[in-house]
């Protein structure tokens, strides 16, 4: 049913796992809107829209996290166990990504 309250159309699905103690993203996109869920173990995530901050645990199915192009994210402080599945509105496309933090 996700896919009926998803603000987009799924484009691609990709999942993050057997992550180390780095971290993972460190980017925002031109056009992709992304939904993240950890379906497994605990990751946190921090964002920053150009004004505001904040970090987001996310530690149970149950809960996600709705990434907007806009939005310049890490993720970091991965259980061992951890899963995180996101679902993205575009296809992979590396002249989306954006690198420079705000």
């Amino acid at each position: 049913m996700i896919e009926k309250i998803l603000p987009f159309d799924i484009k691609r699905i990709f999942y993050i796992y057997g992550v180390d103690h780095s971290e993972r993203g460190g980017h925002r996109h031109r056009a992709t809107v992304q939904f993240a869920v950890c379906l497994k173990g605990s990751c946190n995530i921090f964002c920053h829209d150009g004004v505001n901050q904040k970090n987001f645990l996310l530690d149970s199915p149950a809960k996600g996290l709705l990434l907007f192009p806009e939005d310049w994210h890490t993720m970091s402080e991965f259980t061992e166990d951890a899963i995180l599945m996101v679902i993205a509105s575009e296809h992979y496309d590396y002249a989306d990504y954006i690198f420079e933090p705000y």
